[in-house]
């Protein structure tokens, strides 16, 4: 009887968009405890450990995924505000952008190639069809733009979507660790690499170091959207 009482409470709950943002809010919220009280682990990132709870969590209880984003929704609506708030240290660190242009260029241009070359070079390797490449592609891009270059040329956005999301966490959570081992140490190069490579989620790695590499991170990633946009197409027609 009383697991019964407790499945009805759950298909009770599950229905109002409440619980999908409190749990969501919860789940981060402990996996950023857990995090500071290991001392900060790569491996641990708030995000990965977050993500891996509740999928857990909704393949546990049988929840779609449709019904938890009718609550999630409102924190994916807050992205758009968050990116545009990455201004505030960019304006900050306004001077020492200017003083960088021409690396800021140099290491963009780089940057997005050798992210779209490595993901098609991998792709081709493992003999992937035209569709998973395009899909491939754009990973390093913030996804509502690799979702709409994907689409444009092609691909799944949805599959693009996963591709993002995976090399987001993965950046943000190996790319300090691979920094510190290369022994890169300046904020700003390490913010731009992980805005480059890691978009959002490595921006957010980035703010934690300090709010120079946050705000040249927050530059990269808008930067690397435009140039993936404008290159990829390009490079896919010559390749393709």
């Amino acid at each position: 009887m009383l697991p019964e009482t407790i499945s009805d409470i759950w298909v009770y709950l599950a229905a109002s968009p409440l619980l999908a943002l409190t749990l969501t809010l919860v789940v981060y919220q402990a996996a950023v405890w857990l995090y500071v009280r290991a001392k900060r682990p790569a491996l641990l990132n708030p995000v990965l450990v977050a993500v891996a709870a509740l999928v857990a969590i909704l393949v546990a209880t049988g929840t779609s995924y449709r019904t938890y984003f009718e609550g999630a929704q409102f924190i994916h609506f807050l992205l758009g505000p968050a990116t545009v708030a990455l201004a505030i240290p960019l304006y900050r660190q306004f001077e020492k952008v200017r003083k960088s242009a021409i690396a800021v260029v140099a290491s963009l241009l780089l940057g997005s190639l050798t992210a779209m070359g490595t993901a098609l070079g991998l792709g081709y390797v493992l003999g992937l069809d035209h569709v998973s490449l395009v899909s491939l592609a754009p990973k390093s891009v913030t996804a509502p733009v690799a979702m709409g270059i994907a689409e444009k040329l092609g691909g799944l956005p949805s599959l693009t979507a996963v591709f993002v999301i995976v090399t987001g966490i993965l950046g943000g959570s190996l790319g300090p660790l691979l920094l510190d081992r290369l022994k890169i140490g300046d904020p700003t190069a390490r913010g731009f690499a992980l805005g480059t490579a890691s978009h959002g989620i490595g921006t957010a790695r980035a703010l934690q170091e300090s709010e120079a590499a946050g705000a040249f991170s927050g530059l990269a990633m808008g930067l690397n959207a435009l140039a993936t946009a404008i290159l990829l197409p390009l490079l896919w027609a010559l390749f393709a």
